[in-house]
């Protein structure tokens, strides 16, 4: 898996599957479905609900500088909310909360090359199934078949292409990463692509020179340097999108949190591609969730249980770490936990370990905004939107925050 070795882990590969939630004692089946579903309003169930319009000119397509200078849309209560700067953070806090961070990193997963007849092809990772084993979206796709060979320059050549393998012969000059097409994946209608890579080298060490950060599809004119798609505690590689409410954070505001008693911990989901793609079914209880990778430490959860024991706040910095904690607490009790989660939290979720959030501002019908709706509710969520736009707040992925405080949730938390 990317950016960690499986096997020196201690903690068990699973697969969180289920839309819906389980029980605590860890029953699942047609009994709990049914009963989740009736928590759901037919508003909330409907994928209208989840519409807004919003002027294209408010999507933000460069970050701001400095990164906590972001405006912050703060929801102290069910009746209340405020507008701060994200700098203001250390006060909006108590002493003792606790800060779950995303460590992951975005890969320049983004590739062009060439096929042997010299025809362009684009490609992009999605995850790795196993050794420098790839699944990626490639365009056009159509004509890859099995067997076929892509070849991709490094970067210092592209505005001096050098020449491919033709399929008249020819042997290219080094250095060309080339990548032999396995099969395609039916799920994505992606392809699985083996690179070939020198022994003992991993593709994701190759990728500075190859590849480039892929931005999400809305941001069209950015100047955004690739370290301003990456949160500043970025470690693990494997992302292929970043977590964008951690974007808003600078080392002196995660030094100022420490120094007011706000601890930080991490977790880590490498964030795919499927977090761009609207939910396309009128009735949300019917979607399918795309999966993810995702990791919750041991020293994590006993941070999360020892804030939890001395009164403190659990806040997830983002839906991935809502959606990690959320499905490693997927058994009833949360654990350490190491695997795929494809749980989808929209309202009538029943929470287990999330209490508060900081998110960004959301596409409409997306999964992402149903996630934030389950937390505070779908209609005051809408109702601030509709003020976010009027007070002109920058949207999606470089756009401004909100910080959602756990007298807000409507829903009770389970005890960790």
């Amino acid at each position: 898996m990317t950016g960690i070795d499986k096997n020196t882990k201690h903690l068990d590969v699973q697969s969180h599957n289920s839309n819906v939630p389980i029980d605590s004692d860890g029953a699942s089946g047609k009994a709990q479905e049914e009963e989740f579903s009736l928590l759901v309003s037919s508003m909330d169930r409907s994928l209208s609900s989840y519409d807004y319009e919003l002027p294209e000119q408010m999507i933000a397509q460069t970050p701001l500088s400095p990164r906590d200078g972001s405006r912050l849309l703060v929801v102290h209560s069910p009746t209340h909310h405020a507008h701060h700067i994200f700098r203001d953070l250390p006060h909006l806090l108590q002493p003792g909360d606790l800060l779950v961070l995303n460590n992951t990193r975005v890969i320049p997963a983004r590739l062009y090359g060439r096929k042997s007849t010299g025809a362009p092809v684009e490609v992009l990772l999605l995850e790795e199934r196993h050794n420098n084993c790839w699944l990626a979206l490639v365009k056009p796709g159509r004509r890859l078949k099995a067997g076929a060979q892509i070849y991709f320059e490094p970067h210092n050549h592209l505005e001096h292409p050098i020449a491919y393998p033709y399929t008249d012969g020819g042997t290219p000059p080094l250095p060309i990463l080339s990548a032999t097409v396995l099969a395609r994946d039916e799920a994505t209608s992606g392809r699985l692509l083996q690179f070939d890579v020198p022994a003992g080298v991993s593709l994701v060490g190759l990728l500075d020179q190859y590849g480039q950060i892929p931005l999400p599809p809305y941001i069209t004119d950015s100047q955004a340097l690739p370290e301003q798609y990456q949160t500043v505690y970025a470690h693990t590689p494997g992302a292929v999108a970043a977590p964008t409410a951690g974007l808003h954070f600078t080392p002196e505001l995660l030094e100022r949190c420490r120094e007011r008693g706000i601890k930080q911990a991490s977790v880590t989901l490498h964030v795919g591609v499927g977090t761009f793609r609207p939910v396309e079914v009128e009735d949300i209880t019917s979607h399918k969730m795309h999966g993810e990778w995702l990791e919750v430490p041991a020293s994590t959860v006993e941070q999360i249980r020892a804030t939890k024991a001395s009164g403190g706040r659990v806040i997830a910095v983002g839906t991935t770490v809502v959606r990690a904690l959320e499905g490693a607490a997927a058994e009833g009790e949360l654990q350490p936990f190491c695997g795929r989660t494809e749980l989808f939290i929209y309202p009538g979720y029943q929470w287990r370990v999330v209490e508060g959030m900081i998110t960004n501002f959301h596409l409409p019908r997306s999964s992402l905004l149903m996630l934030v709706s389950a937390l505070m509710g779908r209609q005051r969520l809408m109702d601030l939107y509709q003020e976010a736009i009027a007070h002109n707040y920058r949207f999606y992925s470089f756009g401004d925050a909100m910080l959602i405080l756990p007298s807000v949730t409507r829903a009770s938390i389970a005890t960790v």
